[in-house]
């Protein structure tokens, strides 16, 4: 009983910030995604009755007793699925920095949803897998689809109505999103604890939650009038007040660095020069510029400019989660 399967890490253009239900990890927005086709996760996994416990393997290495468990947890749901109590070796490699701001969790837990599903023999439609990615890493369900994705929050008490599809395939628009590493090392404080936080202490919460509406409306008519210029605007909005609000939170959150903030400068500079070009930025000290094919050189040239930017990883519309051959 063994699978291996793909992933494509996601960037939310409408941000996800803030959790209804920690337990089932039910979003308290909705969020606008674009899937990655340059980042990804692999993962396999096999059950045997011969494992007497669970085992993880993440980038070569024993993962700690904290990422074992989370990931436990997790195939328990599915295990109750498949009417089976048979422990697991999980292999994952990810070709980008974990728990850096590059959503490493979502890739991640949606790669093992999909090949644990296929090794235990579920028959899931992909809005199932990605109902269950969700209880894994929030982000995760929307890296089950390709392309442009719109994830619901939900009212259900269940959680069956928060999961995500796609609004647009990829080869609808073809934009690109630069991705500019400042860092590797994994962030202080992870998003679920941060969300807790903001939800618990930032006095602008509230006003998070009634301004989503808006912007998911206007974002997913953006996409679908490949209107770039609104996009753009959008995704920057959207990232401002994300961070504002962990900002706002006491103690106050910072997920960038001095290498994030001159980036920041450096991207509405050369908008100001008339190249079309915006930032966002997840939980983490990565920027990601959304921009043009016909501008990906110019910005290139800018984020290698600055430094202490590591890299410069450019990005396409990518797919959605498959499972891989024996041969790949």
């Amino acid at each position: 009983m063994r699978s291996k399967a793909r992933a494509h890490s996601n960037i939310a253009l409408i941000k996800y910030w803030g959790k209804r239900d920690e337990r089932l990890n039910l979003p308290a927005v909705g969020s606008i995604s674009l899937t990655l086709s340059a980042l990804w996760t692999e993962t396999e996994i096999e059950f045997s009755p011969q494992f007497q416990t669970d085992q993880l393997i993440l980038n070569d290495k024993t993962a700690s007793p904290e990422e074992t468990g989370r990931t436990s947890r997790f195939l328990d749901l599915l295990r109750e699925l498949a009417g089976t109590n048979l422990k697991a070796i999980i292999k994952s490699e990810n070709n980008f920095p974990t728990a850096a701001g590059l959503a490493s969790s979502a890739s991640g837990f949606a790669a093992l949803t999909l090949a644990a599903a296929r090794a235990l023999h579920l028959s899931l439609s992909r809005k199932e897998l990605s109902v269950l990615a969700r209880q894994g890493s929030g982000s995760a369900a929307r890296s089950i689809p390709g392309g442009f994705v719109e994830m619901y929050a939900g009212q259900s008490a269940d959680g069956s109505d928060a999961f995500a599809e796609p609004i647009a395939p990829p080869a609808h628009w073809d934009i690109r999103l630069l991705i500019g590493i400042t860092s590797g090392a994994a962030k202080k404080i992870g998003s679920t604890a941060g969300m807790n936080l903001s939800k618990t202490t930032s006095p602008y919460y509230q006003a998070w939650i009634d301004a989503q509406h808006a912007d998911l409306t206007a974002m997913r008519q953006a996409i679908l009038d490949r209107d770039f210029e609104r996009l753009g605007e959008l995704s920057e909005y959207s990232c401002l007040k994300m961070h504002a609000l962990a900002l706002s939170s006491n103690p106050g959150i910072l997920y960038w660095n001095g290498v994030t903030v001159e980036a920041m400068h450096a991207v509405r500079d050369l908008r100001r020069g008339g190249t079309p070009a915006y930032f966002t930025i997840d939980a983490g000290p990565q920027i990601k510029v959304l921009c043009l094919p016909e501008d990906e050189n110019e910005v290139r040239e800018m984020l290698e400019s600055i430094p202490g930017i590591r890299e410069v990883v450019s990005n396409k519309p990518g797919p959605g989660a498959r499972i891989l051959e024996a041969d790949e």
